[in-house]
């Protein structure tokens, strides 16, 4: 059989079993297997094992459930609720800023997270009725908490990040600090959108209308919540330092970054208990389990793709294209977007981050630059259906919204992400300026 053959019948195949509710990870270990032992025989299953825990078995990984352990102890401590309360502060008085500082709560707690998922339920439970209460309408309350939350694979510290620099033996540090100006770039952009959609929806109120004596006690409440966060930054700037400054390598700063955060989280909220730090535990090993799942099965599926030479075909049919380069980049950016469509940020990195990265080199891209890209183009694909992720938490949050508002409320911040990337495009030193000076300084 032929490779293109192949190639659209393992993705017909993949398609089928996500559309019938099949995890992603046992999906693409399935198809991957199946396609293996199709093609060359049930020989080819003594493989599986080396491959499957072959790729995985490297020191790099160990920063990723160390910074997901990092995030679950700001999740599940209340430390949303109280940097959403500092934000208010001094945001909440003009027009439209309870959704500004919903956004930028999301910014800053994407940075002490790292999840998306995280963010957008540790925000949005606490962002969404207040805001609905005040007169913002349901798109906008919905939208701007789904789209904030986006923000966590792409501001520092980043797992999909992470797992871009394994992948393709990349400078994690590197790609850290790129990600940092073009994440406020994305902010800047939601929250522009975000007081133009208040404007024209004319819905929005003044959370400090009420009498002096309950405005002072507004502001001492909320001053007290910014002393209780102030901690948790000071310790993800810390561990960016120690990335940047080159003091300690991204699993040694995570595994800092974790106690200390666990440390806090027990110290400043009090949790003492043994529930509370099960369920930090507990939440921990699930996700970094399913990341790790979903790593190891996508490169397996890498292994038969590029066993079944399906890889190499593609990969030549795009090279051989005599394009200009940005249609090239053009045509990248559409693949991306819709495999974003259907698999989660991780699964995408792992299997197409190593096909692209040469032909982004051929092409004279910078590899930083394009990482950054390429994360946009996921995080469009967490506020989209057919999976947006970021849609159903948001759902879930507030089961009162119809889907269809969440969904209309968060594209226009999906086309906000496609006019960064378009800056990107036209100013790349957006990504890449910091990084030169930082660590060519």
């Amino acid at each position: 059989m032929d490779p293109i053959t192949s190639g659209i019948l393992i993705v017909v195949a993949l398609l089928v079993l996500m559309a019938i509710g099949t995890p992603i990870a046992f999906a693409l270990g399935a198809v991957a297997l199946g396609g293996l032992v199709l093609d060359r025989g049930i020989g080819e299953l003594t493989y599986f094992g080396e491959t499957f825990f072959g790729n995985i078995a490297s020191f790099g990984f160990v920063a990723i459930p160390m910074f997901i352990l990092m995030g679950a102890a700001v999740a599940s401590s209340p430390t949303g609720r109280d940097l959403y309360r500092s934000l208010d502060l001094w945001l909440g008085r003009m027009p439209g800023g309870l959704a500004i500082s919903n956004i930028g709560a999301c910014s800053i707690f994407a940075a002490l997270s790292g999840s998306s998922p995280a963010t957008s339920a540790a925000i949005g439970k606490l962002g969404i009725p207040e805001m609905r209460k005040r007169g913002y309408p349901d798109g906008v309350a919905a939208g701007c908490i789904a789209a904030g939350g986006t923000l966590g694979i792409l501001i520092p510290p980043s797992v999909t990040m992470i797992v871009y620099g394994i992948s393709t033996e990349t400078s994690i540090g590197r790609l850290f600090i790129a990600g940092a100006l073009p994440g406020l770039m994305l902010a800047g952009l939601f929250m522009v959108w975000t007081l133009i959609a208040c404007k024209f929806s004319g819905g929005y109120g003044n959370p400090l209308a009420d009498a002096a004596a309950s405005a002072k006690e507004n502001v001492e409440g909320n001053l007290k919540a910014l002393v209780r966060v102030l901690p948790f930054i000071v310790v993800v700037s810390a561990i960016l330092f120690a990335l940047y400054g080159g003091v300690a390598t991204p699993s040694e700063a995570a595994g800092a970054g974790a106690f200390l955060c666990l440390a806090l989280a027990i110290l400043v909220y009090r949790m003492w208990q043994v529930k509370p730090l099960k369920t930090i535990m507990h939440d921990a090993l699930s996700e970094s389990v399913m990341i790790m799942l979903i790593i190891a099965t996508a490169e397996v599926f890498a292994f038969a793709l590029s066993s079944l030479f399906i890889t190499q075909t593609v990969a030549g049919a795009i090279a051989d294209l005599e394009v200009n380069r940005w249609v090239l980049m053009g045509v990248i950016n559409v693949f991306l977007l819709v495999a974003g469509f259907f698999l989660p940020p991780v699964a995408v990195i792992v299997m197409t981050a190593p096909i692209l990265l040469p032909i982004i080199l051929a092409a004279n891209f910078d590899p930083y630059w394009f990482a950054v890209v390429l994360t946009i183009n996921l995080e469009i694909g967490l506020i989209t259906p057919p999976v947006g992720l970021n849609l159903f938490i948001i759902k879930g949050i507030a089961p009162d919204i119809a889907l269809r508002d969440i969904l209309l409320g968060s594209l226009p911040y999906a086309l906000c992400m496609v006019l960064g990337i378009v800056i990107l495009c036209f100013f790349p030193s957006i990504a890449t300026w910091l990084p030169d000076l930082i660590i060519n300084s």
